[in-house]
């Protein structure tokens, strides 16, 4: 899988940044669904049957020795789709409000791409369609792309489930950011740049949101008072700083910096000091992506294509201490992988349950068709979830435990949700 191309396509605004003005006109097929494409594939029949019984699974780095082992298979308490399964759709990204009482997630149409909001046994609450009134000429984009479809996505929590900030185009072509109130119609705009904002993160604590802008001409933090609105910059240009993501306790941020296919994991240990409180947690030279706090803060998870076998095509989770007490290189930041041959979500990130002992992660086994997984961080074991999905993604669990992913559905993508038993 080469993650470069999927993750620009992806989100294909933002990640642009790294990209030095990647043509867009490339990547539109992706940004109108929303999802990765998997290719066409020639579905099982659903006849209840799980279609991973009896399935092998490798040991930590599968695929590099060629010895696997029969699994005992985690069967949930429940699985099932969150809303009603629909054709000539495409929903993906959940993303669980703070306490789990909603779930937001994109759904995407065509070149339209609007926010969906529900409960979580899939009653609707709210559909987020920004549209700009004012008229004007059409601005000038990319050559040959015409922005004059809504863009609707990169949702964010405020800590009381009451607000959330997402990104919009507002069918003009120029990418910001919008606060909305749940269950208002109405947004307003804290962005107002030519240059691209998105990847927002609220604070879990304040009034305050992280998010990368490219008016450096790259990528580069900000952080910004949604009372006062007060802008700061939090990194200095170079290479970019993407998917920005704050501590629990809301004191730090970590993300991911770097160009082309070497992304390293750095650490703002002090928001008040950003630049001088920079800590780089990895230095190899492999390519790590989309880090995530474990609820506890005490980990942070993320995507490597390091693995024995050398195969950048290979990625795996890898689990260190959030305070950046251990190595940053070599065989000893090697000792930290917890799961191979996974299938990177870049827009959720490794999915940590509540007991911050466990991460949930698609395998990458398209004969099985990518199945879900659930593996143990300090043991380093993995267990199937028979869930009876195809072509899995975009992983979220809430803080109750209930897990949401994306699956194919006649070609379609959905969102599922479910309960494991234990």
């Amino acid at each position: 899988m080469k993650l470069r191309k999927s993750w620009v396509a992806g989100y294909a605004v933002i990640a642009a940044f790294s990209l030095a003005r990647v043509s867009l006109a490339a990547d539109v097929p992706f940004a109108a669904t929303g999802t990765l494409r998997e290719g066409p594939q020639t579905e099982k029949k659903t006849d209840g049957k799980d279609p991973g019984a009896g399935m092998a699974v490798p040991e930590v780095f599968s695929g590099a020795t060629g010895t696997e082992k029969v699994p005992e298979a985690l069967e949930p308490l429940f699985v099932r789709p969150l809303t009603k399964i629909e054709s000539g759709r495409n929903d993906s990204n959940p993303q669980w409000s703070s306490q789990g009482s909603l779930i937001a997630f994109e759904r995407s149409m065509g070149d339209k791409k609007e926010i969906h909001i529900a409960l979580p046994d899939g009653t609707e609450v709210q559909t987020v369609y920004f549209q700009l009134s004012n008229g004007g000429d059409t601005k000038f984009f990319f050559p040959g792309v015409y922005e004059e479809t809504s863009y609707n996505a990169g949702i964010t929590w405020s800590p009381g489930e009451d607000r959330f900030v997402f990104m919009s185009n507002g069918g003009e072509g120029n990418y910001d950011l919008y606060l909305q109130e749940l269950g208002e119609t109405t947004s307003a705009r804290l962005t107002d740049h030519k240059e691209k904002d998105g990847q927002a993160h609220w604070s879990p604590v304040s009034d305050a949101v992280v998010f990368v802008s490219g008016r450096t001409g790259n990528g580069d933090l900000y952080l910004l008072d949604l009372r006062t609105k007060a802008l700061a910059r939090l990194t200095q240009g170079g290479s970019a700083y993407l998917y920005p993501q704050w501590s629990p306790d809301g004191t730090k941020i970590v993300m991911m910096h770097g160009s082309n296919e070497n992304h390293d994991i750095v650490l703002i240990t002090d928001v008040k000091r950003p630049r001088e409180s920079l800590k780089v947690l990895t230095t190899w030279p492999h390519d790590d992506l989309r880090p995530v706090w474990s609820p506890d803060g005490r980990k942070i998870a993320f995507y490597s294509n390091y693995n024995p076998a050398g195969d950048p095509k290979i990625w795996s989770i890898v689990v260190i201490a959030a305070d950046g007490s251990g190595p940053t290189e070599g065989e000893g930041l090697a000792a930290k992988v917890a799961a191979t041959d996974v299938i990177p979500d870049i827009e959720t990130g490794p999915a940590w349950m509540p007991d911050n002992s466990r991460i949930v992660y698609v395998k990458n086994d398209r004969q099985e068709y990518n199945p879900l997984y659930v593996v143990d961080v300090a043991q380093k074991t993995s267990m199937l979830i028979k869930t009876d999905t195809k072509m899995n993604h975009d992983v979220a669990c809430s803080m109750d435990g209930t897990i949401a992913f994306r699956a194919q559905v006649n070609q379609w993508d959905q969102i599922y949700i479910m309960r494991l038993k234990q």
